[in-house]
């Protein structure tokens, strides 16, 4: 049997240096084999593997992966995420998605996590703002009155106003880029619930409170208050405390109903709009919304954009300006 061939009857500087050659390519390639088939112990199996049936040289697959998007839109880690797509807990187009391997396309799918909608724009701004009295709901006034713009001045992103408040109303204003979000939240026809705490002249009964429930008419048609309750009444019952919740988007509609039932606003502040409440935000004062509150308000335009599609102007009797 002849000899190995690093090992054959040739010179003693022949066959060193053949072994050597042998044994260097013999370890490259392990070593090629080793960088090629070792699983990444940093993601889990699955999380960011090559595509199955990919080849060298072809087309990378389209989209983002789900969880990647879910840890860049600020919901969670990466590896926290896939943990939340494992367990069923996130929804792509309102379909619950389970398996890893799944890519999205971030600009046009609408991603959930526990039935709450998750922005993935983070071009997008939501900001809440205490409006102060005396300050118009425009972001410039040709009038040469305070505006918006003081609040807005130093942020780097054009936003506006969703609906409007009067110059004598103070409370919460939502201002946006987001222009979707902004129809629905303004549309009167959505349904998107305000409060507000009005101190008003006169001792207000409950009888007016029911009267306001039950609706009364204006000179531009019915309206009701969807809730309202007496707060405080005053020792000598020149002024009361009210809170009235509606959804109208009509022209200084608080101010015309109590009005309407003998009782005229003194001061009026809007507390709350759908789910935000203006909470301990000071008069003047503006924050951006938390991811919380971002969820709720995109959970609720999501539903009622899907539910009314089509709808492209005011209802019956409805205006666009939220004035209060």
């Amino acid at each position: 049997m002849a000899p190995p061939t690093c090992c054959s009857p040739t010179s003693a500087s022949t066959r060193s240096t053949s072994c050597r050659t042998s044994r260097r390519c013999s370890t490259t390639a392990r070593k090629d084999s080793i960088l090629t088939d070792a699983p990444d112990t940093g993601t889990s199996p699955g999380a960011d593997a090559p595509d199955k049936g990919t080849s060298p040289g072809a087309d990378a697959p389209e989209g983002v992966r789900l969880q990647k998007v879910l840890a860049a839109a600020g919901v969670a880690s990466r590896r926290v995420s896939e943990e939340l797509i494992v367990a069923g807990r996130v929804q792509v187009n309102g379909r619950i998605v389970t398996e890893l391997g799944n890519r999205i396309d971030p600009t046009t799918d609408l991603v959930a996590v526990d039935g709450v909608a998750v922005q993935l724009d983070a071009a997008k701004r939501y900001y809440m703002l205490n409006k102060p009295r005396g300050v118009v709901s425009t972001m410039r006034d040709e009038q040469g009155r305070p505006d918006l713009t003081q609040f807005t001045a130093d942020l780097e992103d054009r936003v506006f106003n969703v609906g409007r408040l009067d110059a004598e109303t103070s409370g919460l204003l939502i201002l946006t880029n987001d222009g979707e979000l902004a129809h629905v939240l303004a549309h009167p026809s959505f349904g998107v619930s305000k409060t507000y705490i009005a101190k008003v002249r006169g001792r207000v009964t409950p009888q007016v409170i029911q009267q306001l429930k039950n609706g009364i008419e204006l000179d531009d048609g019915f309206i009701k208050a969807d809730r309202a309750r007496i707060l405080q009444q005053q020792g000598d019952d020149r002024h009361s405390m009210v809170e009235l919740t509606l959804h109208s988007g009509r022209n200084r509609i608080v101010r015309r109903m109590l009005d309407a039932v003998g009782h005229p606003v003194v001061d009026l502040v809007r507390r709350s709009f759908g789910p935000l409440n203006l909470g301990t935000l000071k008069s003047g004062a503006m924050r951006e919304l938390t991811k919380v509150e971002l969820g709720q308000l995109l959970t609720i335009s999501r539903a009622a954009d899907a539910g009314q599609k089509g709808s492209d102007g005011p209802g019956e009797g409805e205006s666009w300006p939220n004035h209060a």
